[in-house]
């Protein structure tokens, strides 16, 4: 398709329909949308319902005047944050012999008057204003599909990135050697970073600290994180601030509490850990946070009652061999290969605890999804596909063959296979039969986030003043931007962002965190 006005197009017969849905070419939108409703409010919403406008398009409108506003209403809108689209937006001002020209196209006749100083003057009132703003947010979009058909994938926000030409096609994405990380892991040696046009390297991290570090000094591209991690280093919680988005979830369950083999008979419940010394991978992970609330739930104080320290989940089973360790919260494979090395049972998996709670994501920093969208875009879309895969009982041994390598998780296949089909021995001389022991579920519901935000404040691990719990929720978790790649990959994501979380004891309304603590603690007394 050869761009000559924007007033005039060369396409094929296959070309005619525009992206809106109609049988008319873009620069006929102007008359199109006459006989729309009178009233602006009303005007939006049907452009909203009818896909020709995205609801943002009004913030940026309002916000700009003048010259700054067409200009930032044309290229902000058309490039989605794509250097690449931003350009063919600019040639094709040009070609059209001007901004003023482009716009007359969108506008009709009445562009002159919007565009002049009508607005100071109040010839137009803020109802027209907002009006007209929301029609050339739409016309412009329109225009921009039909005269670039070859790169009119789904627009998007600057940090999502629209599809375009990859920024960076080399990536290294730091992991722990656990099956939480399986999509990130198996996307390398299964094809699916290759499928979405990019080389990976997956780099084995000692610890979560590590992971972290390395991800405030930009040595990694991207990272798997314990789910708690991207609020916590976004808001310097115990390292200094640096803003972390969760892409998505990698895997939901799959973690369990093993307790040493000395205690075989002396653990029936909570309540019996008093005085256990339990590893937990990092500070700020769901196991932590976990664990506290089953030992709270049992009557202990866990800031009192019990020891509760990191332990690097790699480290584990031999510090629980060593007797260094009574019990642990860990990931999986740790809780089965202690049990593979008679070292330790399994208590309780921690499906039991939450069944489709939230454990690890894969995240990248605000700053490296703002230098590369479309990148982040691509291997977020490698990472959904992967989980989608594994996420399907019939190709979890081909998962597993996958993961056990050295470079990888290292461990026996028997034990990985015990994690990822459900069917294990829990060292009690039980055989389990357990398939969503594990899951690979990457909607990142912001109902995880406020129950994070919320256990983090119960524990003071989060000063009370920082819980602005739908803040933290709808800025560092990219629900939207996973329910988007999920649908191109043909998945169904829910349509709701939150829901209320069934827990063991309790039920969290995420609509009502701060009261949900102090329930905890009224009912817990800790």
């Amino acid at each position: 398709m050869t761009v000559q006005t924007p007033h005039s197009f060369e396409l094929k017969p296959t070309e005619l329909r525009c992206p809106c849905g109609g049988s008319h070419l873009p620069q006929d939108h102007w008359q199109f949308t006459e006989g729309m409703p009178a009233d602006p409010v009303d005007y939006i919403d049907d452009l909203v319902k009818m896909g020709l406008c995205k609801p943002d398009a009004l913030s940026l409108a309002t916000s700009l005047a003048g010259a700054e506003f067409r200009k930032e209403l044309f290229l902000q809108n058309i490039s989605g944050g794509n250097a690449v689209r931003r350009q063919f937006c600019e040639e094709l001002i040009q070609e059209a012999g001007g901004l003023e020209a482009a716009f007359a196209a969108a506008f009709g006749p009445h562009a002159a008057e919007f565009f002049g100083n009508t607005m100071k003057r109040g010839s137009y009132s803020r109802r027209e204003f907002m009006k007209r703003v929301v029609v050339s947010a739409a016309l412009v979009g329109m225009a921009s599909c039909a005269t670039n058909q070859e790169s009119s994938t789904t627009q998007s926000s600057p940090a999502t990135g629209g599809g375009g030409a990859l920024e960076k096609q080399e990536l290294t994405i730091g992991f722990i050697p656990i099956t939480c990380a399986t999509p990130i892991v198996m996307s390398e040696p299964l094809g699916f970073y290759e499928k979405h046009g990019l080389k990976v390297t997956v780099k084995k991290m000692p610890n979560w600290a590590a992971v972290r570090d390395s991800a405030i000094a930009g040595e990694l591209d991207a990272y798997h994180m314990l789910s708690p991690m991207p609020i916590t280093i976004t808001m310097g919680l115990g390292s200094a601030a640096f803003p972390i988005k969760l892409a998505s979830i990698e895997n939901i369950n799959g973690q369990a509490i093993t307790i040493a083999m000395k205690h075989k008979d002396a653990v029936k419940g909570p309540a019996d850990f008093k005085g256990f010394k339990i590893g937990v991978p990092f500070p700020f992970s769901m196991h932590n946070l976990l664990i506290r609330y089953y030992l709270a739930a049992g009557g202990l104080n866990p800031d009192k009652d019990v020891q509760i320290f990191p332990v690097p989940p790699p480290d584990s089973v031999a510090k629980m061999t060593a007797g260094e360790l009574d019990a642990m919260m860990m990931p999986d494979p740790f809780n089965q290969r202690a049990v593979y090395e008679k070292v330790g049972f399994i208590h309780m998996l921690t499906k039991d605890l939450w069944d489709g709670h939230p454990c690890c994501a894969f995240a990248a920093s605000q700053q490296w999804i703002d230098a590369n969208p479309n990148t982040f875009r691509a291997v977020n879309k490698a990472i959904v596909d992967a989980a989608g895969y594994a996420n399907d009982a019939a190709n979890r041994q081909k998962v597993a063959a996958a993961l056990i390598e050295r470079k990888y998780l290292n461990q026996p296949l028997p034990v990985v296979e015990a994690v990822l089909t459900g069917k294990f021995e829990d060292g009690l001389g039980n055989t389990q039969d357990v398939p969503d022991r594990i899951g690979f579920d990457p909607y990142p519901w912001k109902s995880f986030a406020k129950w994070i935000s919320s256990q983090l404040v119960r524990w003071d691990l989060m000063p009370e003043d920082k819980a602005d719990y739908d803040r933290i929720a709808n800025e560092i978790f990219l629900t939207d931007v996973a329910a988007e790649l999920q649908k191109e990959l043909g998945q169904t994501p829910p349509s709701q962002v939150e829901r209320i979380e069934t827990l063991k004891y309790d039920t969290f309304d995420p609509q009502s965190p701060t009261a949900y603590v102090d329930e905890q603690i009224k009912k817990f007394r800790v």
